[in-house]
């Protein structure tokens, strides 16, 4: 027995590891991307803006093909395999980046990248494998809060990597991804035996509406799955406007910006890595999912409504507590589907957030455009944000009572 915990807090600490550092190699492209995309356009900024954001559209778009896919493919084959193929193809995938003589392999790499970073609902899936429900809680926070680490000391690498050489941060996110794969081979074990996978790949669940199907198994995963909807939808307010707003209405400089986009990342991840567990412990997961939710529409609105910058910071502390519910809601889940399904689920809910992903930043940079265009509040779009978490943690208590 204590052998084998200990394989599961190594394995655990391992798929820590990996998720880290696959936002850590996203993170350092961040402030680089932009930039190389205008130097294969003759420095036209505007042309540049607009190939951006198809990059991240299609990027959006392989996650939300891919995620059911690859997390189809964990249920059968092994998650395993699946988490360490992936890494190894990022690898190669940043190589290739590094290299690209035009946009054209620029944007081949990107999307490769979408695929191979699909893997995320695997890692979700491993953590379901070898932790007891009660404490899934726990564990997921903690992957939060290696999202929130690598996002943290991506960019914070990235960008003095890029002011040397504009490639140099690929070549780092390259290195980083295939030595943890080679470390992952001799290191990591596979989760789920043999004797508890599904007897065969089929099309028909690995997509998203093969997910739809499994959200419809019982009545309260189909409430918890439209609650996380309406989660994933309002998170998008973030990285869509944040940037925009804070230059509108706070003429913040990009030093500022990021010093700010810092601080929320630290706090998210100390909620998602030290709170979470405790919390969910102490009360349960419906109490901590229901708090999350308050203080996530409580941070938007007082972004929405905040007169200066001082009081657009004082949102950050509710912003970091919002941490707490998406590791609650995604445990209740886990505990509706069998153990063979895991994978199969959590890459139902990465199809989710690849919608949110692709609905979202259109959505609220029309409303933000609008909002300013006519003179009306610029902060509309957080308290469409904040309507939405109150809406989400409403569907959610449904589901309490639901058979």
């Amino acid at each position: 027995m204590f052998k084998s915990l200990l394989h599961a807090r190594a394995a655990f600490i391992f798929v820590f590891i990996t998720v880290a550092l696959d936002m850590l190699a996203v993170g350092v492209m961040i402030p680089v991307l932009p930039k190389l995309v205008a130097q294969f356009q003759g420095g036209d900024l505007a042309r540049a803006s607009a190939t951006v954001g198809l990059f991240g559209f299609a990027w959006a778009l392989m996650q939300f093909l891919c995620q059911p896919v690859l997390g189809a493919l964990s249920d059968r084959f092994g998650r395993r395999p699946v988490i360490l193929l992936s890494n190894f193809g990022l690898g190669l995938d940043y190589v290739l980046m590094a290299l690209s003589p035009n946009l054209g392999f620029l944007f081949a790499g990107r999307i490769i990248s979408g695929v191979c970073a699909a893997s995320v609902p695997t890692a979700n899936a491993y953590i379901s494998d070898i932790t007891p429900p009660e404490a899934r809680a726990g564990r997921f926070g903690m992957l939060g809060a290696a999202f929130g680490v690598g996002f943290v000391i991506g960019p914070a690498i990235g960008g003095p990597l890029g002011a040397l050489d504009l490639r140099a941060p690929f070549w780092v996110a390259a290195g980083l991804s295939l030595v943890n794969a080679a470390y992952g081979y001799f290191i990591l074990p596979e989760s789920l035996p043999v004797e508890r996978r599904t007897t065969r790949f089929t099309w028909r669940k690995a997509n998203f509406i093969g997910g739809l199907r499994l959200f419809k198994t019982t009545k309260p995963l189909s409430i918890l799955a439209a609650s996380m909807f309406l989660y994933y939808l309002a998170y998008e307010c973030l990285p869509s406007v944040f940037v925009l707003f804070v230059d509108h209405q706070y003429h913040w400089d990009p030093s500022t910006i990021g010093l700010v986009l810092a601080l929320v990342g630290i706090g998210a991840s100390i909620v998602s890595g030290g709170l979470v567990r405790p919390m969910v412990k102490r009360v349960g997961e419906w109490p901590a999912l229901a708090t999350g939710l308050i203080c996530g529409a409580t941070c938007f609105t007082i972004y929405a409504l905040a007169p200066t910058g001082a009081w657009f910071l004082a949102g950050i502390p509710f912003g970091a507590m919002w941490g707490l519910s998406g590791p609650a809601e995604q445990a209740l889940m886990s505990k509706e589907v069998d153990p063979a399904e895991q994978g199969q689920l959590q890459g139902a809910l990465g199809g989710l957030r690849g919608i949110t992903g692709m609905v979202g930043p259109v959505l609220f940079t029309q409303i933000f455009s609008f909002s300013v265009a006519s003179g009306t509040l610029p902060g509309a779009t957080y308290l469409l944000g904040a309507a939405l978490l109150i809406a989400s943690l409403a569907v959610a208590w449904r589901a309490r009572t639901a058979k």
